[in-house]
């Protein structure tokens, strides 16, 4: 015996995009960070597309499903590498879940993507203090990631925009 599911067009626009996230997120595992921890997060942009088009339930789909995959692609389930990228999504998913509150002419998904890149950094951070490097020397760390989210959240956040702006 065995079990027959029937899958939906929302199940097959939510792999496809998956897909495409964690083919972006290998591309960028390919190439050397500029410093240890920092990368621009290509991945995200598909994320706020699909937030964009699709709502926080895809958004969060695709999010997760992506790490997991990815994780599992590269050989590193469960290990601190893993739970960093799944403590960044779940943060940046619960800033974005929290901003789709807020009046949507004040936030723009530039606005989306730099705070997505903010709460990523800082779930990461919580992880390496709580878990990895239990010391307050980590916190040293802040403004320069603070930096790096700043400048990708942006950059992510206008290629999501001009994506955005030629499916409409």
């Amino acid at each position: 015996m065995y079990l027959h599911f029937q899958s939906t067009a929302e199940d097959h626009r939510v792999a496809k995009l998956t897909a495409f996230a964690i083919g972006l997120h290998l591309i960028e595992s390919a190439f050397p960070s500029p410093l240890p921890g920092v990368k621009p997060g290509i991945a995200n942009i598909v994320i706020l597309y699909v937030l964009q088009r699709y709502g926080i339930q895809t958004a969060i789909w695709v999010s997760l499903l992506r790490v997991f995959a990815s994780s599992l692609l590269m050989g590193q389930f469960l290990t601190p590498t893993f739970l960093l990228s799944l403590s960044g999504a779940l943060m940046s998913l619960m800033a974005l879940a929290l901003a789709n509150w807020l009046p949507k002419r004040y936030f723009s998904v530039i606005t989306l993507s730099i705070l997505a890149a903010f709460a990523h950094i800082a779930g990461q951070l919580m992880i390496v203090r709580l878990l990895l490097i239990p010391h307050a020397s980590v916190m040293v760390l802040i403004p320069v990631f603070a930096v790096a989210a700043l400048f990708f959240g942006f950059i992510n956040g206008m290629i999501t925009a001009k994506l955005l702006n030629k499916q409409a």
